[in-house]
């Protein structure tokens, strides 16, 4: 299984593609939206784990632009965010562009 990993904390990126590895999948891993669109469009995942406020451009974003080309590779959105509207933004934006 391929994963990819957008996430600009390098400790936690670290930790999430250590495990992940370990498990015996393939990881990539970049640390800006805009490589991480790049990566997303680029290359065939089987699941994508993406931080929502990121430099270049943040995760929502990337998954809207992502799904407008059809790309229905399924995605686990990281966030600090902790207000329940930030939440239902993202769960939101994930169920409607099923």
């Amino acid at each position: 299984m391929r994963v990819l990993i957008i996430e600009d904390d390098p400790e936690v990126a670290a930790h999430i593609k250590k495990g992940l590895t370990e498990s015996g999948y393939i990881v990539d891993q970049v640390s800006d939206g805009k490589d991480g669109l790049f990566m997303a469009a680029s290359e065939n995942y089987d699941v994508m784990i993406i931080d929502r406020m990121l430099p270049k451009l943040d995760g929502l974003s990337i998954i809207k632009t992502i799904r407008a080309t059809g790309n229905q590779t399924p995605v686990l959105i990281l966030s600090a965010l902790a207000q329940i509207d930030d939440r239902v933004q993202g769960a939101a934006l994930v169920k409607a562009l099923r």
